[in-house]
């Protein structure tokens, strides 16, 4: 079985340009569609438009080397991997509009042995239905949910879903264990032939509803795991007492292993996808249901924390740590604490709020817009004298310090500079630890 020479990538996001990068080293003819013309350009010169540790080198060798192109259309291909976002609507559906769109995208291209591998995280079932607009497209081809007899098809369509940390994604999507899921044996076996390429870590074929399926599943685990921090934590403030002194009295237990609290849970996959799984069996789904209204409450409970804390100071200053949605990177994609941001700044039009994110060199427009939040600190990749100096001076100018993110830049700030503040710390970091105490909750990274 021949490996595809040429890959195209439609979406070169979070998942796609390193989808794309990794196939380029391992020396295949990879193009990547984007409907962003600044993302485009970028990768054009040579330069990562993702913030990503790693990335940028790899895309400008890649690109050097005449193994990656990017543009606005398909190009003819061998494979074609779909790497498009799957928000959910307001309602907690799937909103499956940019993977038909790419779908759309792809068709007039296809030829016989083609593979197509779906990439975004889908509901159960969506994979078939790629293959069936496929057909409603390309009449004169054989899509695998019309195969009979075992016969393999003209096409070949899979679901392989990314398990990658934001952070760590260049080296995990090589390292990870994949599955790929086929609508046939075939499909899954033609589609892991692409990942064989650059992926050390054991592929695994099985069939598509039970990959997509497998995505979800391992992202709600997470989430509810979270979500019953996250009540502890509302049952301990209740109650009077230290949620973290009780985590870390629990985990002595052999066998348990409970999180530790947080002010909600973001990013685009954990925050999304449980809702898929409630889309498909809402009557079944209800501890996920729950889990996640739990999680998607937290901002709100915290916001209310630090607006409660300010009330009684005229003019107060806030400073709030950390803006993005998990530790250590700049991803701000659904993150609680720019909605916990947005809420305070909304609810207290007259306090100054200094926003602290080390990793990012700009405030995401609608938080700009409330006109009485700044961005302390500096651009990615700054001294780090710099960003301690911007820490120092926005703490010692706050009346209230919420601690939103535990990033690792936050962790040596001196805590007598938190003296005569009113402090809230939402991430366990300057929670003190008792004498009798030896072990920590694992930091959940949502």
């Amino acid at each position: 079985m021949r490996a595809p020479d040429r890959v195209c990538v439609i979406g070169l996001g979070h998942v796609g340009l390193p989808t794309a990068v990794a196939l380029a080293g391992a020396g295949v003819a990879v193009s990547g569609m984007d409907i962003e013309p600044t993302v485009v350009a970028r990768i054009g010169r040579g330069e990562s438009p993702l913030a990503e540790p790693e990335l940028g080198p790899m895309v400008r060798a890649a690109v050097a080397a005449g193994r990656l192109t990017a543009g606005a259309a398909a190009t003819p291909a061998d494979a074609y991997i779909i790497a498009v976002p799957t928000p959910a609507k307001d309602g907690g559906q799937a909103d499956l509009s940019h993977v038909r769109s790419a779908v759309d995208t792809v068709a007039p291209y296809l030829a016989s042995g083609a593979i197509v591998i779906l990439e975004s995280t889908v509901p159960p079932g969506t994979t078939r239905r790629v293959s069936e607009w496929l057909q409603e497209s390309r009449g004169d081809l054989v899509l695998p949910h019309r195969s009979e007899d075992g016969r393999a098809p003209d096409v070949y369509v899979a679901h392989c879903p990314e398990r990658v940390l934001p952070g760590r994604i260049m080296a995990e999507i090589a390292a990870n264990d994949r599955i790929v899921g086929g609508l046939t044996r075939h499909c899954a076996e033609r589609a892991a032939g692409v990942y064989r390429l650059f992926c050390r870590g054991d592929i695994v074929t099985t069939d598509a509803a039970s990959a997509e399926m497998a995505k979800l599943v391992e992202n709600a685990s997470r989430d509810v795991n979270i979500a019953f921090a996250n009540e502890m934590a509302l049952i301990c403030e209740r109650l009077g007492v230290d949620v973290r002194h009780v985590i870390r009295l629990a985990n002595r237990h052999p066998r348990v292993t409970v999180l530790s609290p947080g002010p909600g849970v973001g990013g685009h996959c954990v925050a999304v996808d449980p809702w898929f799984l409630v889309e498909a069996a809402p009557d079944l789904a209800r501890i996920t249901r729950l889990a996640r209204e739990i999680n998607d409450a937290r901002p709100a409970q915290v916001a209310e924390r630090v607006i409660a804390a300010a009330a009684g100071v005229p003019a107060p200053r806030i400073a709030l740590l950390g803006l993005a949605f998990k530790a250590d990177v700049g991803d701000l994609r659904g993150s609680p604490a720019v909605e916990i941001a947005r809420r305070v700044a909304a609810a207290l039009p007259d306090a100054a709020i200094d926003a602290v994110e080390p990793h990012v060199d700009a405030l995401p427009r609608h938080l700009a817009a409330l006109g009485n939040v700044r961005l302390a600190g500096h651009a990615a990749g700054a001294k780090t004298e710099d960003i301690t100096d911007a820490i120092t001076e926005a703490i010692a100018a706050a009346d209230v310090v919420a601690l939103l993110v535990d990033h690792d830049r936050f962790r040596p700030i001196d805590r007598r500079r938190l003296a005569g503040k009113i402090v809230i710390d939402t991430r366990g970091l300057w929670s003190p630890e008792p004498q009798a105490s030896r072990t920590q909750p694992r930091r959940a990274r949502s």
